[in-house]
């Protein structure tokens, strides 16, 4: 299983308030919808399968309209079904069908018909799923609002909120409270109607926000392509755990070929409606791409900057202007002047990289950014420390300061990110040999190695490169050498026995 847990562009400008309020909404209609259904569905199921059965025995009797309706396109959704269910050899369901198969009166069996006719419309009419849910063979105009608020369990709320969270929040940010939730409720109904196109005659109820939270996915893609998801992989039977970062260009195509060769197989016979999903991703790609060209995208966010900008420090909006007016040194200036003071902000720093990467003034542009990813990791936002790392790395930066490095690996282990800490925690000791972060460094990545990883061998190179350093170790010597003994047990014990003959 997989489950994504986080991205890189977490923060926002502001709160995401349109975002929380419709995850909000949806969990208010579960909480007042979900057992009032559950208790519904029992008795709507056995009075449809009734009709069914009472219709395949006896097709002469007469049936109303809706009743009518519901039987023939049953016929013609599920053929093979129907044949079974007019055998004559077929099993009996329940006692009610038992008892039928003894009746051979028919004003009798025409009394049935006509109860169950009756409870028929009187289950339709209090129906809360017949009422908001979307029916592709006749849908309410209202329900394509309504079935995207209505869920049919825990998980499927859960999940569909969560993915909500992940991509809607930085679109509402992007966008705005006025484009994101119409570009949201456009984007539900378009995914059912993709859905209707796709099984025009089904009479299954279809509920859910994933159509809408779909759409929202697709323009993730488009607007954030390159931005790294972190996934946790949960498998086997403890469901053991490993985590891992994906692009969104690659992972979320992925999950859309998946969606299509689901539909493609099973279509709505595995009880998920993957044509919306479908639909609904590549609607909201498109609507995505045409916000960007229109320009409405850019009006957004001059508007968003304008109710955010009385917040920012003067010094950070003076230097803006500065660059607006194509004066660089002038706005660098500014913000060094700035820096060097107690209240430097993350904004500042933030400013001042940029300025210094425009200027291809690379040694700044690294100390601007090692300050930044310090600030982050004071903050405890280890997620923007790593962008930060990652931002040093890809200019040619090799090696960050050894506390600064240090922080960052064990910010790594705290998220179980155990293949990643060992990493930088063996480039940390190989970069910075002489410094007492390096014998840290070692230590943990043995640590690491034997007792999260099962590598012995690595724990073991970790540990004598740690017995090795020149860096004063005698108050951790005891350490040391426990780790290396634990590591050669270990080794010992992996050692495949053989016999001589």
């Amino acid at each position: 299983m997989l489950i994504p847990l986080r991205h890189e562009n977490m923060e926002g400008r502001r709160w995401p308030v349109i975002s929380i309020a419709i995850i909000a909404i949806n969990i208010l209609a579960f909480l007042g919808t979900h057992w009032q259904i559950e208790a519904q569905n029992p008795q709507r199921s056995e009075v449809r399968a009734h009709i069914l059965l009472l219709a395949a025995m006896h097709p002469e009797l007469s049936m109303n309209a809706e009743a009518q309706e519901f039987v023939t396109r049953f016929q013609k959704e599920s053929p093979a079904v129907w044949r079974r269910v007019t055998s004559q050899n077929r099993e009996v369901v329940d006692a009610w069908d038992a008892k039928m198969h003894l009746i051979e009166d028919p004003v009798e069996l025409q009394r049935q018909m006509d109860s169950l006719e009756q409870q028929f419309a009187e289950l339709e009419h209090n129906s809360i799923l017949q009422r908001y849910a979307f029916i592709p063979a006749h849908p309410q105009p209202i329900s394509y609002i309504t079935a995207n608020f209505l869920h049919g369990g825990w998980l499927h709320i859960i999940g569909n909120m969560w993915f909500l969270w992940l991509a809607g929040a930085i679109l509402e940010d992007t966008w705005g409270r006025v484009i994101y939730p119409i570009f949201y409720f456009v984007s539900g109904a378009m995914a059912l109607q993709f859905y209707a196109w796709a099984s025009p005659g089904s009479i299954i109820p279809t509920l859910g926000a994933s159509g809408a939270v779909a759409a929202l996915m697709g323009a993730f893609l488009v607007r954030y392509p390159k931005t790294k998801i972190e996934m946790l992989w949960l498998f086997g039977f403890g469901f053991r755990s490993y985590r891992f970062h994906a692009r969104a260009y690659w992972l979320l195509p992925l999950w859309l070929s998946m969606e299509i060769f689901s539909g493609a197989i099973f279509g709505s016979s595995s009880g998920v409606a993957h044509w919306a999903h479908v639909g609904g991703f590549v609607f909201g790609a498109v609507g995505a791409v045409g916000l960007s060209y229109s320009g409405l995208e850019h009006v957004a966010n001059q508007a968003i900057e304008a109710k955010v900008a009385w917040t920012a420090d003067p010094a950070i909006v003076q230097a803006a202007e500065k660059m607006d007016q194509g004066k660089l040194d002038e706005a660098i200036a500014i913000l060094q002047t700035h820096t060097a003071s107690t209240s430097a902000s993350i904004d500042a720093w933030t400013l001042l990289s940029q300025f210094y990467w425009r200027k291809n003034d690379i040694p700044k542009y690294h100390e601007a950014i090692i300050k930044l990813c310090q600030m982050h990791l004071k903050a405890q936002n280890v997620d923007a420390a790593w962008q930060d790392f990652g931002e040093y790395l890809n200019s040619g930066g090799e090696r960050m300061p050894a506390s600064t490095w240090l922080e960052l690996c064990r910010a790594a282990e705290g998220q179980q990110n155990f293949e990643r800490a060992v990493e930088e925690y063996d480039r940390l000791a190989r970069s910075h040999p002489n410094e007492r972060q390096s014998l840290l460094a070692l230590m943990a990545a043995g640590r690491l190695s034997q007792t999260k990883l099962n590598r012995p061998a690595e724990a073991l190179r970790f540990y004598k490169a740690a017995a090795d350093s020149p860096v004063p170790h005698v108050d951790w010597e005891m350490n040391i050498q426990g780790g290396i003994l634990e590591a050669q047990k270990a080794l010992s014990a992996t050692e495949t026995p053989t016999a001589r003959v």
